[in-house]
């Protein structure tokens, strides 16, 4: 089992529904000292309403005896896949963004993007795409990618990891090994990928292997199954994905954290208890669930799994430890910024006019 003071709830991050905390929600923090959570469009309906939302995510975090602040993450990439868009500045596809071909200029827009969600309580953004677009028909990723060679993706994702890092918000690079080359949509079905090894190296790790050397302390794995190489597990569950090839052959000493595990690659092939289990094993650090009721049951998992002697608690405890330096170094938004700051950045009128000069 973990040390009394481990949790299994530090290895999973939450989604929950509606616009404030439930009693459920609370319970979930104050009970299970759920410190990690996601938020998506459902959970916003104003700039005013969300910095409310997470100040008392935060408040409700450090009453139930967590020393450190608690991590709250979103999609707000830009295009198709931004969580909080009323009030926000709205931003450009990767796509568009690539076509710029310009990192100085991808570096200022990010410095927007991060400074609003910083300003909002957002202390994580699942951003960006390092995935290459080398397969037009791809249903998932498309205008989600910056372009279609690595060269062009790898000094556009940098600059966006550089731009999040200076303005206090930690990026989530993904999805890693790479889903640019997919015929299937990972939130419906299992894709199969026979990209070569030699290729992933060559081209498609060239991006992750750049943005991580320029800070980024968070990579997502990717549900996608590559037979030739583990013929057996996707991406997410793969120890010969994120233990051979991210921590060895790439030297990743991040953390790794799984695609929402609820999607239909994962929810449509494996269990429900056991897919956390596998993904804990394979080497993931944190797993990511859209619903309370899904994450509650993986804590359920975790916990009964340690107690049966499948998973090694010394590992898990170095997962957690990994989430807690990066929580230790959190500035809350709340802490340096007054409210009526916060309110006046997000959806600034100087950010506005940057995109619309630039973008429109």
């Amino acid at each position: 089992m973990l040390d009394q003071d481990y949790s299994e709830s530090e290895l999973v991050i939450t989604g929950f529904e509606g616009k404030t905390l439930s009693p459920q929600t609370i319970t979930t923090i104050t009970q299970k000292r759920a410190p990690l959570f996601i938020l998506f469009s459902h959970n916003y309906e104003s700039k005013d309403q969300l910095i409310a939302l997470t100040d008392e995510i935060q408040s409700r975090v450090r009453e139930s005896g967590h020393s450190l602040p608690a991590l709250i993450s979103a999609d707000q990439e830009g295009g198709r896949v931004q969580r909080f868009r009323k009030d926000f500045t709205l931003l450009p596809t990767a796509q568009k963004v690539g076509e710029k071909a310009s990192p100085n200029l991808t570096f200022d827009l990010t410095r927007i993007q991060a400074k609003e969600l910083f300003c909002a309580g957002i202390q994580l953004n699942f951003a960006p795409v390092c995935d290459i677009n080398t397969n037009p028909a791809n249903p998932v990723i498309g205008d989600r990618a910056y372009g279609n060679t690595s060269d062009l993706v790898t000094r556009m994702a940098s600059a966006v990891v550089r731009g999040h890092l200076t303005e206090g918000v930690e990026p989530c690079i993904k999805h890693f090994p790479g889903h640019g080359d997919t015929h299937l949509d990972s939130h419906e079905s299992l894709p199969t990928v026979h990209t070569p090894l030699e290729t992933l190296r060559a081209r498609e790790w060239i991006p992750f292997h750049r943005a991580m050397k320029s800070g980024a302390n968070f990579v997502m794995s990717a549900h996608i199954l590559l037979p030739h190489l583990d013929e057996k597990n996707p991406g997410t569950l793969s120890p010969t994905f994120l233990k051979d090839h991210l921590r060895g052959t790439l030297m990743y000493q991040g953390i790794v954290v799984s695609d929402d595990m609820e999607m239909g690659a994962i929810t449509k092939n494996y269990g429900a208890e056991e897919a956390p289990i596998l993904a804990l094993q394979a080497g993931c650090d944190v797993l990511c669930y859209r619903s309370e009721s899904a994450a509650l049951l993986a804590m359920e998992s975790i916990k009964r799994a340690l107690g049966e002697g499948r998973l090694d608690p010394v590992r898990l405890k170095a997962s957690i430890d990994r989430v807690r330096k990066v929580r230790s170094g959190i500035n809350l938004a709340q802490n340096q910024l007054p409210r009526e700051e916060r309110l006046r950045l997000i959806g600034a009128e100087a950010h506005l006019k940057f995109v619309e000069d630039h973008f429109s």
